[in-house]
């Protein structure tokens, strides 16, 4: 059991938990209580106003991810090469990175003194969006790694209604991840049970985080499971199969999976430290902040991995920025939806579609492809993914400083 400093908390009369719910100075209390904070204390992070540097460097980082994991969605959207299970699965986790982006920016601007104004249902919803996210993308990797393990093995699981099924497993993905962050708004919280609140996210029962990092963990480890029995039945075959294209994606996944689990294992572990310690007994719970920042890094880097190993997505990712330069000096608009770049491409819009590469080569050009951006644009490949990623992460910053500059002036 979490003790809690004697007399900093004295007992009150609660109404029923759902009741609660719109007690506008319970956030204060249980704030107070489970931080082991002093009304002083309380008064003085109440009157602070301004965003810190951490929280900016949070903003400006989700802005990024957004414009990112967009790109990702709009890619696979477009291109029909991307029209497959794995593709779709690989934008079931861009849309919950993006989500992700868009929840920490609005934890970030709901945080700070605009906590206390709150009610508690709105912290549950502020919280419980995170939640959701971080829940959707775990529930994202299981499912590639099922489709990557069903793809090596050549199980036919899908049948002939395998599209069906596909979007009937994003589906369940969805709704686990939001019965799962919504446990606590539906009544699995601490609200009348002090003892039980975690010291990081005061409304939450320490019980349910416990919970939900042990799902998450069982969860990881079954693709690891999952990751090393494709790995030697890939390594079992034949010795052209690690230069197959299914190895390949395999490597891909598998960063994938190995970038989340670094980003996230640091706030994991300070959660699950969370439900058994106090901020007096364990200080670095008043950093979990830092630990949280540090892992959104992840929803950032999912989009750097699929460009750098799939030279389909880059050429995707260039035709799309292509367009927003298009769209930005004048030319029409049905233009740069159909365009398709020279060089790139050798297929007409009559011709069938070929498959999609897969995520695994490393970046590069054909000569040909070279020679003819060279010419029309006089500006080498490299120095125009440069100018257009410069671009894009621009308005990113410029997003993201306005809507600073607007909270400063409100």
């Amino acid at each position: 059991m979490k003790l809690r400093a004697p007399g900093l908390c004295q007992p009150v009369a609660m109404k029923s938990r759902y009741q609660e719910y719109y007690n506008t100075t319970l956030i204060q209390y249980y704030y107070r209580c489970a931080k082991d904070i002093n009304e002083k204390e309380l008064l003085q992070k109440m009157a602070k106003k301004e965003l810190s540097s951490l929280n900016i460097f949070i903003v400006v980082l989700c802005s990024i991810i957004i414009l990112e994991n967009l790109l990702v969605l709009i890619a696979v959207f477009r291109n029909k090469k991307f029209h497959s299970a794995m593709f779709f699965f690989i934008g079931n986790l861009a849309f919950s990175d993006l989500l992700a982006g868009s929840a920490y920016i609005a934890n970030i601007f709901l945080s700070g003194p605009r906590t206390f104004e709150l009610l508690p249902v709105q912290w549950f919803i502020r919280e419980g969006t995170t939640f959701i996210a971080l829940a959707a993308s775990v529930f994202s990797l299981l499912a590639i790694a099922i489709e990557r393990y069903v793809a090596i093995t050549e199980v036919k699981v899908y049948g002939s209604n395998k599209t069906c099924r596909m979007f009937l497993l994003i589906g369940a993905c969805w709704v686990t991840s939001i019965l799962l962050g919504g446990l606590p708004i539906m009544g699995w919280n601490c609200i009348n049970s002090l003892e039980e609140c975690s010291a990081v996210l005061p409304l939450y029962s320490s019980r349910y985080i416990f919970f939900v990092m042990t799902v998450f963990s069982v969860i990881l480890l079954a693709i690891v499971i999952l990751y090393v029995r494709i790995y030697l039945i890939v390594r079992h075959s034949h010795q052209e199969a690690t230069n197959s294209p299914a190895y390949a994606l395999l490597k891909t996944v598998t960063i994938v999976l190995g970038v989340f689990i670094m980003c996230w294992l640091p706030a994991f572990t300070v959660l699950m430290m969370d439900t058994s310690c106090t901020m007096r007994s364990c200080p670095i719970l008043a950093d979990a902040d830092k630990f949280f920042a540090f892992a959104t890094l992840n929803s950032a880097l999912n989009p750097v991995i699929y460009t750098l190993r799939s030279k389909d997505m880059r050429r995707e990712f260039l035709r799309v920025l292509c367009c927003w330069g298009l769209l930005r000096s004048g030319r029409p608009t049905d233009r740069c939806l159909t365009s398709r770049i020279p060089g790139w491409e050798n297929a007409g819009p009559s011709q069938p579609q070929e498959e999609a590469e897969p995520l695994g080569k490393l970046p590069g050009l054909s000569t040909s492809a070279l020679q003819d951006v060279t010419s029309r644009h006089r500006k080498p490949a490299g120095q125009a993914v440069y100018t257009h990623t410069k671009k894009l992460f621009k308005a990113g910053f410029a997003i993201a400083f306005n809507m600073l500059q607007n909270c400063a002036e409100k």
